[in-house]
C-alpha cells in the first residue's frame, strides 16, 4: 500500500506541522487532512483530464511544458484553498483573488472549488467591516453562483442571507451594486424547490429602492423582487415589507418602469397586493400617466392591466379613474397603441360605458343593476344616461383627436381628421 493510501500516524501529523503550532487543532487531525488533499487532487485531476482530451496534438516539448504549468497550478490551487480556510485575513484576501480567476473559467471548475468548502468561508467574509474585504467576497460568490444552483444553495446554508449589511448609508455605490447582482444571482433559487426565506432579503432590497442608489442598481433590486413575486407565497412577506410603495414610486422611470410594472402585476393579482395598491396616493394617477407613454408599449400594458384588475367590480376605483381623466387616455391608446394594448383599454372603455347599464356577464367585468324598462323613471334615467355618454363620447374624441393631430403637426391633415370624427357616428367606435 503506497504512503497515500495509509492514514498517517499521530506522531506523524505533529513531526509534519511543528512549525505551526498556532494553527487550528483540527488541522492536525490526520483523516480531515486526508480528505480535504484528496477533494484538492481529484479537482486537479479532472482539469487535467480534460486538458488532455483536447484534439489538438502537441510537441513533446509543449507537453512537458504543461504538465510542469499544471503542477504549478495545483500548488497553487492547494496554497489558495488552504489559506482560505486556516489562514489570516490578508492571506484569505489573496487566496479568494485566486479563487475568482478560477471561477470564471466554466460551470464544472465552479462546482468543483464548491466541493472544497470555499463557499463558508466566503460567505463569512461577507459579514467582514472592511469594505475592500466584503466587495472581493461578493464578486468571489457572484462568479461561484454563475450558471450553478447547487452553489446558490450552498451560499443561503452558509447564512449568506444573514450576513446582509443592515445599514445601507455605510456603503459605497460599487459595493452596493456587487450585493444587488449577488442577490439577483441568489433570487433564482425562487422559482426552484429550495425554500428561500424573503423576510431575510427584503428590508436591504426596500432600503436600496429608497436610498439615491444608480438606475443599475435598483433595476437588479426590482429584478429580484420579480423573482420573488413570481411565487405566490411571497405576496405576503412582500407587501408587508413596503414593496409594493417602493414599486410605485419607480415606475415613472421609464428605464425601471417595465420591471417595477411587471412585479406590481404579479403582486397586484392577490387580495393583499389589490388591497395595498388602492390605498395608495400615487394610484391611479401615476398608472394613467404611463398609459400616455407612445414609446414604451409594453409599460402601456402592463399598465392596463393593474388598472384591469383594480376596476374589476370595484365602482369606488373606477369613479377614482373617471375624476383622474382615464377615458380620454384610454380612447388614444385604443387608437394608437399595441394590439394587446388596444384590446385591454377597450374592455376598461366597456366597463365604463356599461356603468350606468343594464348588466354584464358575471366574468367580463363590473357588474350594474337591471333597469326595469316599463318604469317611467327608469326610462327617463336611461335615457339621460345615453344622453350624457354620448356627450362624453364627443368630448373625448375632440380632445384626443386635437391631442394626435398637435403631435402629427400637420395642419391639413388635422383639419381632414377632424372632420371625419364629428362626422362619425359614435357607434363605430369602441366607447
Amino acid at each position: 500500500m503506497s504512503p497515500l493510501q495509509q492514514p498517517p500516524t499521530l506522531s506523524d501529523s505533529f513531526s509534519s506541522s511543528s512549525s505551526s503550532a498556532s494553527a487550528s487543532a483540527s488541522w492536525f487531525f490526520p483523516y480531515p487532512k486526508l480528505r480535504f488533499f484528496t477533494r484538492i487532487r481529484r479537482f486537479l485531476r479532472s482539469k487535467s483530464l480534460a486538458k488532455r482530451s483536447s484534439p489538438s496534438a502537441r510537441f513533446e516539448e509543449e507537453t512537458v511544458i504543461e504538465g510542469m504549468g499544471e503542477e504549478e497550478e495545483s500548488l497553487g490551487l492547494q496554497r489558495s484553498v488552504k489559506r482560505l480556510h486556516f489562514g489570516s485575513w490578508e492571506e484569505k484576501e489573496v487566496a479568494a483573488m485566486e479563487i475568482r480567476r478560477l471561477a470564471q473559467e466554466d460551470v464544472k471548475t465552479r462546482k468543483s472549488l464548491a466541493e472544497l468548502g470555499v463557499v463558508p468561508p466566503l460567505v463569512a467574509m461577507v459579514g467582514s467591516p472592511v469594505v475592500g474585504r466584503r466587495r472581493l467576497a461578493v464578486q468571489t460568490l457572484i462568479e461561484l453562483a454563475n450558471g450553478t444552483y447547487t452553489n446558490k444553495a450552498l451560499m443561503v446554508e452558509a447564512g449568506l442571507l444573514s450576513n446582509l449589511p443592515q445599514n445601507t448609508d455605510t456603503i459605497d455605490e460599487s459595493t452596493m451594486h456587487e450585493f444587488a447582482r449577488l442577490l439577483l444571482s441568489i433570487s433564482f433559487l425562487a422559482n426552484t424547490q429550495f425554500p428561500l426565506n424573503s423576510t431575510e432579503i427584503l428590508p436591504f432590497l426596500v432600503a436600496i429602492l429608497e436610498s439615491g442608489s444608480s438606475i443599475e442598481t435598483k433595476e437588479s433590486c426590482i429584478c429580484t423582487l420579480y423573482n420573488l413575486s413570481a411565487v405566490l407565497d411571497n405576496s405576503g412577506p412582500l407587501v408587508n415589507g413596503g414593496v409594493v410603495q417602493s414599486l410605485l414610486r419607480l415606475v415613472s422611470v421609464k428605464e425601471v418602469s417595465e420591471k417595477a410594472l411587471a412585479t406590481l402585476g404579479n403582486l397586484v393579482v392577490t387580495m393583499m397586493g389589490k388591497k395595498a395598491v388602492e390605498n395608495s396616493t400615487l394610484v391611479p394617477e401615476s398608472l394613467i400617466e404611463i398609459m400616455t407613454w407612445e414609446d414604451k408599449p409594453k409599460c402601456q400594458e402592463l399598465s392596463a392591466y393593474i388598472l384591469m384588475i383594480l376596476a374589476h367590480q370595484s365602482s369606488v376605483q373606477r369613479q377614482k379613474m373617471a375624476k383622474a381623466g382615464i377615458v380620454p387616455v384610454l380612447l388614444e391608446v385604443a387608437l394608437l397603441g399595441s394590439p394587446l394594448a388596444q384590446k385591454r383599454v377597450l374592455k376598461l372603455l366597456q366597463w365604463f360605458k356599461d356603468e350606468r347599464q343594464t348588466r354584464m356577464g358575471p366574468h367580463s367585468g363590473p357588474q350594474a343593476g337591471r333597469y326595469v324598462m316599463g318604469s317611467p323613471v327608469n326610462q327617463r334615467e336611461t335615457l339621460e344616461g345615453k344622453k350624457l355618454m354620448k356627450t362624453m363620447v364627443k368630448q373625448s374624441l375632440n380632445k384626443n383627436m386635437e391631442m394626435i393631430t398637435r403631435r402629427a403637426n400637420a395642419a391639413t391633415a388635422a383639419s381632414t381628421l377632424k372632420t371625419l370624427v364629428i362626422s362619425t357616428s359614435s357607434k363605430s367606435l369602441p366607447y
